[in-house]
């Protein structure tokens, strides 16, 4: 199979005092996500940003963030309904209304670094049964080992379509530490039909990406989970960082995915 890229260009966390080149408005945002899809991505993965640079879950910002992209390049858009800590869950939820191909579902609630991601049950099962309703494919990221039990669950309900899609996020401080056995166990316990993706945070990002791509995974790349290209180098944009990451799937022996077999391999509606 060849292998999907996802291009992550902000994240809820980093401003541009952290690195001058972290897109936030919308005309950035979508510039950087083109320019990713040039370099091979073929997934957006999208946080929105105020004038101020905080996360939003502005449905206004949302929609001129997704029309300049759709203007742009014809990337397949995944919303983060994560948006950031801050965002209380009830108007996160509501940006699965501007009907993305895809949305991020987080199963559970847990610590953050020095705050709290609050995703309550009833919310998820109410987020979950929307987006099955509106056609939105969800990315499930999943943070610990119970959080995979939590979509599993879900899944059993009747509530997520298959093939599930996971994002195995390693490396935030409350979360499973980025390191290679807990990339394993997770894997070794994913349904066999599931498309999976590893997100190493911060100094662990190039080598699980490699793992995980040697393992049969997907790859994610971008600002959102390490602004630096190599130890003391900023990253001028995510499109080195996607660029890196398409050169260690070829060398690995993978072809990268079109939009449409990406789109085909999730199981999209059209």
């Amino acid at each position: 199979m060849p292998v999907t890229l996802t291009v992550a260009p902000t994240g809820p966390i980093a401003t541009k005092a952290d690195n001058p080149f972290l897109p936030t408005t919308p005309e950035e945002i979508a510039a950087a996500v083109e320019a990713g899809y040039r370099a091979g991505a073929s997934v957006a993965h999208i946080h929105l940003r105020d004038d101020s640079q905080r996360p939003t879950a502005d449905l206004a910002i949302g929609r001129r963030v997704m029309e300049s992209i759709r203007e742009r390049c014809p990337i397949l858009i995944q919303m983060s309904t994560g948006v950031g800590l801050s965002v209380p869950f009830s108007e996160r939820e509501k940006l699965v209304d501007l009907a993305p191909q895809m949305a991020t579902l987080n199963p559970c609630s847990m610590s953050f670094g020095q705050g709290e991601f609050r995703n309550p049950p009833d919310g998820v099962v109410r987020l979950a049964a929307k987006m099955l309703d509106l056609g939105v494919k969800p990315e499930l990221e999943i943070y610990d080992t119970g959080h995979l039990d939590a979509c599993l669950r879900l899944r059993d309900r009747g509530l997520l379509p298959e093939p599930l899609q996971f994002s195995i996020v390693l490396g935030v401080q409350g979360g499973m530490a980025a390191t290679a056995d807990n990339l394993l166990t997770m894997v070794r316990r994913l349904p066999d039909d599931a498309v999976w993706q590893v997100i190493a945070i911060g100094r662990a990002n190039l080598e699980l990406t490699a793992i995980g791509l040697a393992l049969g995974g997907n790859a994610r790349a971008g600002l959102e989970d390490t602004l630096y290209l190599s130890k003391g180098e900023l990253a001028e944009g995510s499109t080195p960082l996607v660029a890196r990451a398409a050169r260690l799937a070829r060398e690995l022996g993978h072809d990268i995915a079109t939009v449409d077999q990406t789109h085909a391999a999730l199981g999209l509606r059209r």
